[in-house]
């Protein structure tokens, strides 16, 4: 005779039981996957018209580069050093030029970060952070004051830009870091705790899986990437 276990037949209940197990690893699964998504943290240098992107992926201690981009930041029609086309108009016509430069910059970072973020979360990856280099001039309180200096049109290009990206970090909830160029190894030494000399040499090989190019644009992005994503693993 079949033995009753509750209200089923005992190869009723083992049939019940396993289905029940089944259900069960499959919902642990899913919260694995859920939980094991890696940390991901976004670096840019920028340039007039356009930013170098370099994506860093966890373990802080050792990361990996797993995305590298080129973002444009101008369109067609739009000159990509404004403040020296703004330099031969009248100062109206140059506050208007300045202001539509302004507003299309953060619309295509605002665009390119949507895309890089959605990607990165689609192959399984948190973005904690980002971070941008920043230059070493003072931009002047006006913009009569910036045409007339050569010096201080260049610092407000590059002020235009990376004010574009560091709205759109905002605008998609990250949390943005910003590290003057000139400072930027000896923050990392500082905060990675590595002699400069390793660092230098880390931060070259971590180009070499992705190949070419990795300039001097794509090291520094990495390298204020991995600061953030150090920075995210203390938090």
């Amino acid at each position: 005779m079949r033995r009753v276990v509750g209200s089923f037949t005992e190869p009723a209940a083992q049939a019940v039981q396993e289905i029940h197990m089944q259900a069960l690893t499959k919902s642990q699964g899913r919260a694995l996957k859920t939980n094991a998504l890696k940390h991901a943290a976004l670096g840019f240098r920028a340039h007039s018209g356009w930013a170098a992107l370099v994506v860093v992926a966890a373990p802080s201690r050792s990361p990996a580069v797993i995305d590298r981009r080129r973002i444009e930041l101008v369109d067609p029609g739009i000159p990509k050093q404004p403040y020296h086309a703004a330099q031969k108009l009248d100062l109206k016509e140059a506050e208007e030029l300045v202001r539509r430069c302004t507003e299309t910059a953060r619309l295509l970072a605002r665009r390119a970060f949507r895309a890089v973020i959605d990607d990165l979360r689609g192959k399984g990856h948190d973005v904690v952070g980002c971070g941008i280099l920043l230059g070493s001039g003072r931009p002047a309180t006006t913009l009569a004051a910036t045409l007339a200096s050569h010096a201080l049109i260049h610092t407000a290009e590059g002020e235009l830009f990376r004010d574009a990206l560091s709205h759109a970090s905002e605008r998609c909830d990250l949390r943005v870091t910003g590290v003057p160029e000139r400072e930027l190894y000896a923050r990392g030494t500082l905060e990675l705790r590595l002699p400069v000399d390793k660092l230098r040499s880390r931060v070259t090989e971590l180009g070499r899986p992705i190949g070419p190019p990795w300039t001097q644009d794509e090291k520094h992005a990495a390298l204020v990437a991995w600061l953030v994503l150090a920075a995210a693993a203390q938090r």
